[in-house]
């Protein structure tokens, strides 16, 4: 997979939100940015889950068999946009029809090949299925870091895959050095 670098997109990044961002949809969010672009900036939360929907749930939608460990697996809620599309976060391979490389080893799909393949336990070893995403227009992410709504860095795998749900937004801010219990809940421009 070969990726392009801009130096001023976000994309392979996490965006993890200030303890002072209060909108319920990110409160205490981390946000993995699949795509940052001057027209904009696509992102799937990674750390709330649909409490009681499970991978069997939305398989049996599309009218899919899946294997016993799928039926089980949590159903991420991506972000507040496209609440009904479905979209794959995963490792590889990256032989599926749409992928969209977010990384050299992190790609994201929403095509049917690897969703039948998923429900057959074919797909990749490591994957997250979300529910919607998070969106952004041009300049409003950008505008939303200036505002110190978000802090960034490098996206971590073992986050996405391997930290607990709980902890993703506490490691994640570690994973750069800050401890959000010292962070206020307030700011302040002198």
């Amino acid at each position: 997979m070969v990726l392009k670098n801009d130096p001023h997109s976000l994309k392979g990044h996490f965006l993890i939100a200030m303890p002072s961002l209060m909108d319920p949809n990110f409160h205490q969010t981390v946000t993995c940015l699949c795509e940052h672009t001057v027209e904009g900036a696509l992102g799937l939360v990674i750390n709330r889950i649909y409490p009681e929907l499970t991978g069997g749930a939305v398989f049996q939608e599309l009218g899919l068999d899946c294997t016993p460990a799928l039926a089980q697996a949590p159903i991420y809620i991506g972000g507040p946009v496209h609440k009904g599309q479905i979209f794959v976060l995963h490792g590889p391979p990256f032989q599926w029809e749409g992928i969209h490389p977010v990384t050299a080893s992190l790609a994201l799909s929403n095509s049917k090949d690897i969703l039948e393949a998923l429900a057959r336990g074919e797909g990749p070893d490591f994957f997250m299925i979300t529910l919607g995403c998070a969106g952004w227009g041009p300049g409003q992410l950008e505008s939303e870091i200036m505002a110190n709504a978000w802090l960034t860095c490098p996206l971590e795998e073992d986050i996405l895959f391997k930290t607990p749900l709980d902890q993703r937004w506490e490691q994640a801010a570690k994973s750069m050095g800050v401890d959000l219990s010292l962070l206020a809940d307030v700011i302040g421009h002198a």
